[in-house]
């Protein structure tokens, strides 16, 4: 049915309100204001060196400058400075070699392959050492951009001052950061909660079931999503433990890390509660409405959290959605209750029962986080106060990725792969039709090449797209002839841009770094044609995406080389997640060093399945002949997730509602869940348990089905039924795990172009029924 005008009219109103919000909370974010930082501390810098010795001493300054401010980002104060002066250590001195070497370019040529292979080995310490990679490489090319040095002196001269440029900035970083930090840890609990606030309204979607009916192509493709966005909470989890949970030792760093430990509580509650989304749609239309429309109430009161963070208000109170539900359960029960009911209507109540608890339980943690907000509850830090290290990031440098490396390795392979791209980039800068600047051909080749053909591709097209987008703005500006002042002004605020926005949206950056890089060469050469430099750079730019994306497929590591250990470390830490969570459950202890161990644990799990969720998602840009089994994969990610959402509705009841239970029966129940969740992950022992067959998974495509099923009498206060329930249906979920464990390893270990057949090309979820 077409809209009528004053319903576009709402539509386009309520759109615009959206991306208003969305660019306000961009506006007042973590990464723009280390943007801001980053420019302002270029902009000291630049204007001392200036002031007291000249444009010459403070172009070569700002170029020390850059190459310290790219690792610059929102960090803890732990470990800072180390991070800080790794790229100038290292890039100064292969600044000074590459101006030395500028006027021979054979030489030159052989001394960037090997030099770009040692840097590039430092992404052997994963997304840490990247930014030290990128800016050692800038340091190398900003050598070779300037006309040639007539002398040693010279580039010694140049060299200096670029190094006194980086170590004015390192110092100003490191007192800009101390006086930041407070603002950066609100920040980016912001933006974590604005994550969660997006979560929880996806599973509002597939309780709505506005994808389409559970079990079916949409409704699987829904808890694809789900599975990205956890994976995705899992990366912004750890850089906010790193930041929030360093010595938080005044009231609003301790309230800030409550708010966090509190947001790992809600994330399991929304893991639990989305076992019952399929549930849901058999408590009927109205029911379903009713429990869609309370989470994203809460998503709305989540993210009204994160808003009055960044304005720096206390929020409003979160709305206490308990009278609903139970008025739900009420009703429900006296339609059981009723001389005249139905058969079904105890299921009925039963099934209310169930998804309310779940409900509830998000409702009970959503309350705790606003008055944790608005400083009405104290923060329970008892098990990460005096352990917070064990929940950071490494802060200092170890020579232990290096030890590491071997033939198969990524980050081994990585680096050849970019060694012998700028090679034949370098070489083939020499011989192309046009003046080519062959140092942006080398910048486009290292900022496109990604360690996988996922990452690759996408940098590609956004390299190309901003470079076009970013050349034109530039071309336009100098076009304009206007005052110098201008200039470095547009210069300062696109560093700042490009810095702002280089892991969020890479496009935005590239725009940035060519308006950047045009208008400089506008300064530093006044009889340039702007049209000319915008023609040469997006040739230059268009051969060196087009060099990277080629040399992808040269030594590739390929994700099904990765993925027999990935998968052996999901049951391992799925294992100790579920030993922890019954064994601290069972004996009701929840602080002191068990809850630590668990939490740890729990750590672990999630990350793992994070790491599978994206080894699968960039997998699915890989050559057929080489892609992993992708529906195995789906299904183990589905029946891991599920697995951990049955353990965190276990740990709940046992909890939450211990008073309720039978603990003796109980007890006997949880160990001996314990044992079979133990042997079933554990791949060094013989399950014993039946392996499903394919008629049998055919027959469970959408898994253990909601309805009809034989639930506990809602009418009961007594709680243990339905523990042990959650118990039985979890020890099932830890075989389907171990089945799809031993599926997908017997798969990546086969012949690669075996697996051509049978994996899909496009991304199928797991099966979403399997659920309790």
């Amino acid at each position: 049915m077409t809209a009528t005008p004053r319903k576009r009219l709402a539509m386009s109103r309520r759109g615009l309100v959206r991306r208003f919000r969305a660019a306000r909370r961009a506006i007042l974010g973590a990464p723009v204001l280390n943007g801001t930082s980053v420019a302002v501390g270029m902009t000291l810098v630049t204007l001392l060196v200036y002031g007291l010795y000249g444009p010459s001493a403070a172009i070569d300054a700002g170029v020390g400058t850059i190459i310290a401010l790219l690792a610059d980002d929102v960090r803890p104060r732990r470990g800072k400075f180390s991070h800080l002066v790794a790229a100038p250590l290292l890039g100064i001195p292969l600044f000074l070699l590459v101006q030395l070497l500028r006027v021979h370019p054979v030489e030159l040529g052989l001394f960037l392959v090997p030099a770009t292979f040692v840097v590039f080995l430092s992404t052997a310490w994963g997304r840490r050492g990247m930014p030290i990679a990128g800016a050692v490489m800038l340091a190398m090319f900003f050598a070779m951009a300037p006309e040639p040095v007539d002398d040693a002196h010279a580039a010694l001269l140049r060299t200096l001052w670029c190094a006194v440029g980086a170590g004015l900035y390192v110092v100003y970083s490191m007192v800009s950061n101390a006086l930041l930090n407070g603002r950066y840890r609100g920040q980016v609990m912001a933006d974590l909660l604005f994550s969660t606030a997006a979560l929880l309204c996806q599973h509002a979607a597939r309780i709505a079931g506005t994808d389409g009916p559970a079990g079916t192509g949409n409704d699987r493709r829904a808890l694809g999503a789900i599975l990205r966005g956890q994976a995705a909470l899992s990366d912004q989890l750890q850089a906010a433990r790193d930041l929030i949970l360093e010595r938080p030792s005044t009231p609003r760093h301790q309230r800030l890390a409550g708010m966090l430990v509190e947001v790992l509580e809600l994330r399991d509650r929304m893991i639990a509660g989305d076992l019952g989304a399929e549930r849901a749609r058999y408590c009927g239309e109205p029911a379903a409405g009713r429990f869609t429309s309370m989470l994203c109430d809460m998503a709305g009161d989540v993210g009204r959290i994160a808003d009055a963070l960044l304005i720096g208000r206390v929020p409003t109170p979160a709305r206490d959605h308990r009278p609903e539900l139970e008025s739900l359960r009420q009703s429900a029960r006296e339609g059981a209750g009723a001389a005249d009911a139905n058969p079904d209507a105890m299921t009925h109540a039963a099934l209310m029962h169930s998804v309310s608890v779940r409900i509830g339980d998000l409702n009970t943690e959503v309350l705790q986080l606003a008055a944790l907000a608005r400083g009405e509850a104290e923060p329970n830090l008892a098990a990460v106060r005096s352990g917070w290290q064990l929940f950071t990031s490494p802060a200092h440098w170890t020579w232990r990725p290096l030890l590491r490396l071997h033939w198969r390795q990524p980050a081994l392979r990585h680096a050849l792969r970019a060694a012998l791209a700028v090679g034949f980039g370098f070489a083939l800068a020499q011989v192309v039709p046009w003046s080519s600047r062959d140092y942006w051909i080398l910048l486009t080749i290292s900022v496109v090449l990604r360690g996988s053909l996922a990452q690759t591709l996408t940098r590609r097209n956004e390299r190309v797209i901003g470079t076009v987008v970013g050349s034109l703005l530039a071309v336009l500006l100098l076009a304009l002839r206007p005052p110098i002042g201008l200039l470095l002004l547009a210069v300062i605020v696109a560093q700042g841009v490009a810095h702002a926005f280089v892991v969020r949206r890479y496009v935005v950056t590239a725009v940035a770094a060519s308006v950047l890089g045009l208008v400089m060469t506008g300064l530093l050469r006044a009889g340039s044609s702007p049209t000319f430099d915008f023609i040469t750079r997006l040739g230059d730019t268009l051969l060196g995406a087009a060099i990277a994306w080629g040399f992808s497929y040269v030594l590739p590591a390929w994700e099904r080389g990765q993925l027999a250990t990935l998968v052996q470390r999901a049951c391992r830490a799925m294992a100790r997640h579920a030993r922890q969570s019954l064994a601290l459950a069972a004996v009701g202890d929840v602080t002191g060093q068990p809850e630590l161990e668990w939490r740890l644990a729990r750590r672990e799990a999630y990350d793992v399945l994070s790491a599978l969720v994206q080894a699968t998602d960039r997998a699915l840009a890989e050559p057929r002949a080489v892609r992993p089994p992708v529906a195995a994969l789906e299904r183990l990610q589905g029946h891991s997730y599920q697995l951990l959402g049955q353990l965190s509705a276990i740990q709940s009841i046992l909890l939450l509602r211990r008073e309720r239970l039978d603990m003796e029966v109980a007890s006997r129940s949880i160990d001996t869940a314990m044992e079979l969740i133990a042997t079933r992950l554990d791949l060094a022992r013989v399950c014993t348990m039946p392996a499903p067959t394919a008629a049998a998974d055919e027959s469970n495509a959408p898994g253990l089905r909601a309805v009809p099923e034989d639930l506990p009498d809602p009418f009961l206060s007594d709680s243990t039924p339905w523990l042990l329930r959650r118990l039985h249906l979890a020890a099932g979920l830890a075989s389907r795990v171990r089945t799809d464990t031993e599926r997908v390893l017997a798969a990546v270990s086969a012949d690669p172009g075996a697996l051509a057949g049978n994996t899909g090309s496009g991304r199928k979820s797991p099966d979403p029924g399997e659920q309790a």
